[in-house]
Parts: structure tokens; sequence; C-alpha cells
């Protein structure tokens, strides 16, 4: 069954907005993920312009077996989260309260560097997903995935570190981050 898709507009070149539109084109049964009470963001496709996220997911390798390489992203960075699969996984798709093991890096929209890899570590990073122990990118962002799969997610600074930043990154930084679901429970 393939997975929603929404489309995600961005206009960066002309300082335009964001326009989303959602198509279900999921098909036959209905089984438990029809049931579901809320929409959960979806995997989004950034358009074929060149430059910015569109870049970025293109150049993030399918290869789940090895850390990703990140490429520096151009342009001014969405105002909205992004998410894009890289590679779709397969099972059951993590909801609210479910265990997630993670293998991440994690770049700086404004100077393309590495702030953090779980890969660095040799640690995958576990998680409950939606209880609020990552940043607010990260429990939307996550909803949906299935293990195997790799995810773009490119985080505003508003469901990131905000203002105040941490650490490496700066204030009101927009996140860049190729995930991986390792395990999901």
């Amino acid at each position: 069954m393939r997975a929603k898709l929404i489309t995600l507009t961005l206009a960066l070149m002309l300082g335009a907005g964001v326009a989303a539109c959602g198509e279900d084109d999921s098909s036959g049964g209905g089984g438990a993920e029809s049931s579901e009470q809320t929409a959960a963001p979806e995997p989004t496709e950034a358009p074929a312009t060149g430059g910015g996220v569109e870049a970025i997911a293109g150049g993030i390798s399918k290869d789940t077996a090895a850390k990703p390489e990140v490429p520096a992203p151009s342009g001014q960075p969405p105002p909205e989260l992004v998410i894009e699969d890289i590679v779709k996984g397969k099972g059951p798709k993590a909801k609210a309260g479910d265990q997630l093991t993670m293998q991440y890096v994690g770049v700086s929209w404004s100077n393309g560097e590495q702030f953090d890899a779980s890969w660095d570590s040799g640690q995958p990073f576990p998680f409950e997903l939606d209880a609020g122990m990552v940043i607010p990118g990260w429990d939307q962002g996550m909803v949906g995935m299935r293990k195997g799969g790799r995810r773009l997610l490119v985080i505003p600074p508003d469901l990131g570190y905000g203002p105040a930043g941490s650490g490496p990154i700066g204030p009101n930084e927009t996140l860049i981050f190729a995930v991986d679901l390792v395990e999901l429970g």
C-alpha cells in the first residue's frame, strides 16, 4: 500500500508562500490505517526545480546500511516542516506512543555543517514518539514512518530549538535530518 503524499510547493526563488495539497492514493483494505482518528504529517514530495530541499533529497543515499551524506542546502529554508521519504520501510506505521530507535545525521541549514550524528557514536537513538522527548519536528516528522525507512526532515526553528538554539545549533536555525528507523516497538 502506498503512503499518502502531500505535495509541498516551495517557491524559494520568488519568496512566495507555501501551498500544500494532499491526496490519498492508497488502495485496497481498510484495516487499522483507515481508522486513524488524527491526520498525521505525511511524507512530502519536493518539486524538481533545482536547489534547496529537492537537491538535498536527491543527494541522500538510499543505502540504509551506511551513514548518509546530507548535501549542503542552497537558497532560503522552507518556512514549514518538510517530510520526504528517501526509502520507504515496511511493516506498521509509527504512531504516538511507539518506541522508535533511530540512526540520524543532523545538519544546519545556515552553514551546511553537521552538528550531530548517531552514526558517529555507533549508538542508535531510542525515544518514545509524541512523548515530548525530542524536538517537535521529530515528534511530528516520524509519524507514519516504517521500519527500514530513511526520511528527510527539514525542521523550521519553531519546531526545533527556536530563538534559544542549543549547543552547536544557533538561534532560529533550520535543521536538516536524514533519519533511519531501525526499530519500531
